[in-house]
């Protein structure tokens, strides 16, 4: 297995207190940071990481924090996103209910170099026992002046802050987020301004996911350009991937950036290959709000290169033959999957989360489940594969947040790579719409 920058002690017994974890190099970024760098050079060396945010969208991590607003005498925030919601994804969790200091350093020395002196960790409210988890910690830290006053002797000064959500799909979007922190109704507020700008209560802030916030110790630590040795191109350090779905060893893997798909899914050394002996059908790469692919594009690009585990590898082709890594909720379906019915899950999904606040979206996500709901239930017409394609371009594009998108890149995809099962629904529909029914041109061995 590739390097592990942020597993490497997770299964060490008692490393979620501070004194194991601190025997283990905990906080010595936060020592590094205040007594011997000031806050731009920290900026500094984790541009220079090429760190790109783990939570979904992949913007560089360094650059996002050098566009924070600095006005004279207006209070900065960093806040961890850690609402995380998307299906097929559960990484964040594991981070903080098994190694809360590392989220709780890289907060301390985020917020160090951002100039933030109150800061928070948004979590899911479902993830009451991780919040508990994450409570105990701070407490240590603050006992132990890392949090509060004058840290270190250095004259910095830090309060974090653990608060809970309502378990809202819409409010892993940052400004969705600060919406709900501030104690309001979760919707996306139109941008600009932006957060950098305008974030929480209308001062300055940095949303940034918890898995990207536990990098910064290892950047700072280590240097950035150590980090960025890691990995492929634009593509550097490792990931924590979510696998899940018909794998034989399911579970969550940290992988160097590059590692090929192929490997991931068949070596023993990550999930083992296919369950129950089966054949590969497609797989969801990031998350459910990415688009599909089937096996064949899964595994190699359209021009038949080797696809990698790399934002660049996986967007390769577009989204005609590529998809995103997204958050790395990585779904691998076999050969039994019914891609209308998953689909149609999907949708079911989306439509209950929407916000409601852009009509396309409103709108647009009901008509989708709608439609998938009469093709799985062996109610469907041929034209409405083409209405589903249709609506889903009508939301794209044409909200305030990327939900939309979400909703609508999935759907979009399946028709696109999976129209002949489809078509199966509507010209086989009875068959079809029976418990268990398996289109049968997904038991031909690709």
């Amino acid at each position: 297995m590739g390097r592990k920058l942020l597993t490497e002690h997770i299964n060490v017994e008692g490393i979620e207190t501070l004194d194991v974890y601190r025997k283990h190099g905990g906080y010595r970024s936060v020592e590094k940071a205040l007594k011997t760098m000031t806050p731009e050079e920290v900026v500094e060396e984790v541009k220079k990481s090429g760190l790109r945010g783990r939570g979904g969208a992949g913007f560089p991590t360094g650059l996002k924090w050098s566009f924070l607003a600095k006005p004279e005498g207006v209070p900065r925030h960093l806040v961890c996103n850690a609402d995380e919601s998307e299906p097929g994804t559960f990484k964040d969790r594991q981070l903080m209910s098994k190694l809360p200091h590392l989220l709780i350093e890289g907060m301390i020395t985020g917020s160090y170099a951002l100039g933030a002196n109150t800061s928070y960790i948004y979590i899911r409210g479902e993830l009451l026992y991780v919040l508990r988890i994450l409570e105990k910690a701070i407490a240590e830290a603050y006992a132990a002046g890392f949090l509060g006053k004058n840290i270190l002797g250095s004259g910095y000064d830090l309060d974090l802050y653990v608060h809970p959500g309502g378990g809202a799909y819409i409010c892993g979007e940052e400004t969705a987020l600060l919406e709900s922190l501030e104690g309001k109704r979760g919707n996306p507020r139109n941008k600009p301004p932006f957060p950098a700008v305008q974030g929480l209560w209308a001062r300055p802030t940095v949303v940034n996911n918890v898995e990207s916030i536990a990098a910064v110790p290892v950047i700072v630590n280590e240097g950035g350009d150590e980090y960025a040795k890691i990995g492929v191109g634009k593509s550097t350090g490792t990931k924590l991937i979510s696998a899940c779905g018909h794998l034989k060893q399911p579970g969550i893997y940290e992988i160097e950036l590059g590692l090929p798909v192929e490997e991931f899914i068949y070596s023993d050394e990550y999930c083992g290959g296919i369950w129950k002996g089966r054949e590969l059908k497609a797989v969801v790469a990031g998350g459910s709000s990415v688009p599909i692919l089937p096996k064949e594009l899964i595994l190699k690009t359209a021009a038949g290169e080797n696809r990698l585990m790399t934002y660049e590898s996986l967007s390769d082709g577009g989204f005609v033959t590529g998809t995103m890594l997204g958050s790395g909720g990585f779904i691998a379906m076999d050969e039994t999957t019914c891609i209308v019915r998953n689909t149609w899950n999907f949708s079911r999904f989306y439509h209950h989360e929407s916000c409601g606040q852009c009509s396309p979206c409103r709108e647009g996500t009901g008509w989708m489940e709608k439609v998938l709901h009469r093709l799985e239930h062996g109610h469907g017409r041929m034209e409405d594969i083409d209405l589903l394609v249709s609506v889903a371009k009508q939301i794209e594009g044409n909200t305030i947040c990327p939900l939309g998108e979400a909703a609508a890149w999935p759907v979009a995809a399946a028709v696109r790579h999976f129209r002949d099962e489809f078509e199966w629904h509507v010209t086989h529909s009875q068959q079809a719409a029976q418990p268990g029914a398996v289109y049968p041109g997904a038991l031909v061995t690709v």
